[in-house]
């Protein structure tokens, strides 16, 4: 043997211009993609090591590394250097740790042995009981190998093997996101995936597994021969989601498989076929894509097949069905955007028999009301002290009592708004403009006639100044103004077919208020008289105006101080009158509080514009009655009545609870009010809760009564834990539409971190 140099203590050695551990480090970082673990993994995964200091300036350059240990041995004449106790290695972000290192110089062979433990710039983590490099530092083995990845990933391996700079093979693998801790009793996790073989192509961002065992609290349930999923350090990797496993009795057994193909950086596909015993197949997609300037979303569905009932007995011919929900948002510069939706169905209750999740959401400028799509075009332009939109709409009705034919085009809608950024006449003035041409083919209120074709523009201004004076006492004088101009067609006899018509309003007055305060050491309390003063002319509406837009009108605390407290403009509140109210507040140290607002409207003569279901007709309105608490952190308490102005009966109520705690939440919330524009009654409970009897097990409950009928009962029994979640639901619905009578079903939802999507 040649001459040996050995130096007992610490020591630290700085190498220039060698990649040994650098190509280490790099190599075992490659591993990081992989799969699991023979032995139990517990065992496997050594406690991850605390964060990396930022480490001094070590003076490493033109590719060089640290090395630190208790001794360091050099064998000139075997041309190898070996570290023993507590190595440290550190190169460019990685830091390796073991308890002996050899590094061969005339062969470029590196080993790690014993606790070998790398630290990656980015936070993740490998281990290995020991670990060998070839010469070029690339390709390499390592045994007893573990990982803990982003997102909690851990892998383990008995064996890896990386042949190139992409592919590793890894062998009798475990994988898991699952929290796994010896120490606390974990040893198994919820679930874990035990392969035979594992190989991670960084290429593709794949991960495939052969001879494949799916684990639920460490017992196989489910096997697979082959199959592969993203790397979980992929951001977007295409492959199967899982599925959705519905049991109901229109459609029997229903079997939905999302698969997830990206296109490109900036386009992805979900392609979803559903499965189904008693219909045809169903094929839905959904397509996204984004711009340099925006995004688009295109969601659609086709089937071809008869017509069927809530039990699933099929009438009628076969035809193609289909919809499709598409929107579309993009920026123009310069305060510019536009955007579109385009949203269509073949049937109106195509999305209750297919079970299409997430139809009447807001996708654009404009929302249609529950029950109907919207397609639009669209563009707007804001600044800090304007606003501009000009929009085409039309609207499908696929509620049971809709006939399209009444329903009108809006092509185009106008709206703007004008506020300038200094007082005029020591007051705030807003300006605001809209027009509209509204064209339909057949009347909603007469049967055979064609409808009424209208078009209008309107311009108004409101200014409004504040005072304040020393005690307390505050007036905030108004003056509001408006003018609207209509122009319509096709009106029904004995009226003339065409007619063009001039309106006016304006008012002037004040918004009073003096609120009173006092401080006691267990609450402050908060009494405030509020007024509002009101004067205009009289104005009778012209009967040949539709009314269009102030169909749903309520009348509540919100708009108990508006002037004008129609929705829309083709109806318009006038004359003189007086808004009395009273507020009273109480907020107490821990946090909580109570408000209670009681008011009403005194008019000087009875304002037959105002339909009678809303308590404004009458001189002396019905009482407005609003109220909300704060009991606790996470209780909160709402209520809102209008009460009739002659005795006191409930004409609208609306109560709702919401409560959350650690082992319940949920809401209750009950409606009675006077449905628009019908007249009729709506009495409505809601209750959406969930109940945990332990950390991990609960149960999920939605029902809506209404009418004292049981509409619809959902109730599911669901497991959670950091890394799973399953909810069984069952399903019924008692409502009537259409073709579809009362129905059950079972539907299955299961979500697995870091594996496809949650459904």
């Amino acid at each position: 043997m040649g001459e040996a140099g050995c130096v007992k203590g610490p020591r630290v050695a700085r190498f220039h211009g060698v990649g040994a551990l650098a190509g280490m480090c790099a190599g075992a970082a490659l591993f990081a993609g992989a799969a699991s673990a023979a032995e139990p993994l517990s065992k496997m995964l050594t406690p991850a090591p605390k964060a990396v200091a930022p480490q001094p300036d070590d003076g490493l350059k033109g590719g060089g590394f640290y090395l630190e240990a208790d001794t360091l041995i050099q064998d000139d004449a075997s041309h190898k250097v070996v570290a023993e106790g507590s190595v440290e290695a550190r190169y460019q972000g990685r830091v390796l740790r073991a308890d002996e290192l050899d590094y061969q110089r005339d062969t470029g062979v590196v080993t790690a042995r014993g606790h070998v433990v790398v630290v990656n710039a980015d936070g993740t983590t490998q281990f290995a009981q020991s670990l060998t490099l070839d010469k070029d530092m690339s390709d390499g083995v390592a045994i007893g190998f573990s990982t803990r990845l982003q997102g909690n990933v851990k892998i383990a391996a008995a064996r890896t093997n990386r042949q190139d700079a992409n592919i590793t093979e890894l062998d009798r693998v475990i994988f898991t996101p699952c929290q796994v801790c010896a120490e606390n009793g974990q040893k198994t996790p919820t679930w874990s995936i035990r392969a035979r073989k594992v190989i991670e192509d960084k290429k593709r961002q794949t991960l495939y597994f052969q001879d494949a065992v799916v684990q639920v609290k460490g017992v196989g349930i489910f096997y697979l021969p082959a199959f592969y999923t993203a790397d979980p350090s992929a951001p977007r990797k295409s492959g199967f989601q899982f599925p959705v496993v519905t049991i109901s009795g229109s459609r029997g057994f229903s079997y939905e498989q999302p698969y997830y193909l990206v296109i490109s950086p900036s386009a992805d596909i979900t392609i979803s076929p559903q499965l189904n015993t008693k219909v045809n197949p169903f094929l839905n997609i959904d397509y996204r894509q984004r711009f340099y300037s925006g995004i688009m979303d295109i969601r659609a569905g086709v089937t071809d097949d008869q017509d069927f009932t809530s039990s699933g007995q099929k009438f009628g011919a076969n035809t193609a069905r289909s919809y499709i929900l598409a929107s579309g948002q993009f920026d123009l510069g310069s305060h510019w955007t536009w955007g579109f939706t385009a949203e269509q169905a073949s049937d109106k209750l195509i999305f209750e028999k297919y079970s299409i999740p997430d139809v009447f959401t807001d996708r654009g400028l404009y929302a249609a009301d529950g029950g109907r799509l919207i397609s639009q075009l669209d563009a707007e332009r804001q600044d800090q002290n304007s606003y501009l939109s000009i929009a085409a709409i039309d609207v499908e009705g696929l509620r049971p009592t809709d006939v399209q034919s009444t329903i009108p085009t809006v092509a185009p809608l106008i709206e703007a708004h004008y506020e300038p950024k200094d007082d005029i006449l020591g007051g705030r003035l807003r300006i605001d403009g809209s027009a509209v041409v509204l064209t339909r083919d057949q009347s909603p209120t007469l049967d055979g006639l064609a409808g009424v074709d209208s078009r209008r523009a309107t311009l108004g201004f409101d200014w409004q100044t504040n005072f304040t004076f020393a005690d307390g006492l505050r007036v905030s004088p108004f003056v509001q103004g408006r003018g609207d101009l209509y122009n319509l067609s096709n009106l029904a006899a004995p009226l003339a077919s065409n007619a063009t018509i001039a309106r006016a309003f304006g008012d002037v007055g004040a918004d009073i208020s003096y609120p009173l305060i006092r401080q006691t050491p267990d609450a402050t309390w908060i009494l405030e008289p509020l007024a509002q003063i009101a004067v205009g002319p009289v104005t009778k509406l012209d009967p040949r105006i539709p009314d269009e837009d102030s169909q749903v009108w309520q009348f509540d605390e919100t708009n108990l101080f508006d002037v004008n407290r129609s929705p829309g403009y083709d109806l318009y509140e006038g004359g003189q009158s007086l808004t009395l109210a009273g507020r009273a507040t109480v907020v107490l140290p821990d946090g909580s509080m109570g408000s209670l607002l009681v008011g009403r409207v005194l008019q000087a003569q009875r304002d037959l514009n105002a339909p009678l279901r809303t308590g404004l007709q009458t001189p002396l309105s019905d009482w407005i009655i609003g109220f909300d608490a704060q009991i606790a952190p996470r209780i909160s308490l709402f209520s809102r009545w209008r009460l009739d102005s002659s005795n006191l009966t409930v004409n609208d109520m609306e109560t709702g609870l919401d409560f959350a705690s650690s082992r319940v939440s949920g809401s209750i919330s009950y409606l009675q009010e006077v449905q628009s524009p019908t007249g009729g009654r709506v009495n409505s409970l809601d209750i959406h809760g969930e109940v945990w009897a332990t950390k991990h097990w609960g149960l999920d409950v939605y029902s809506i009564v209404d009418g004292g009928t049981w509409r619809q009962n959902d109730i599911g029994l669901v497991y959670r834990d950091d890394c799973i979640r399953v909810e069984v639901l069952y399903r019924r619905n008692e409502t009537f539409n259409g073709t579809l009578g009362p129905s059950s079903s079972v539907v299955l939802r299961l979500s697995l971190a870091t594996l496809g999507n949650t459904r």
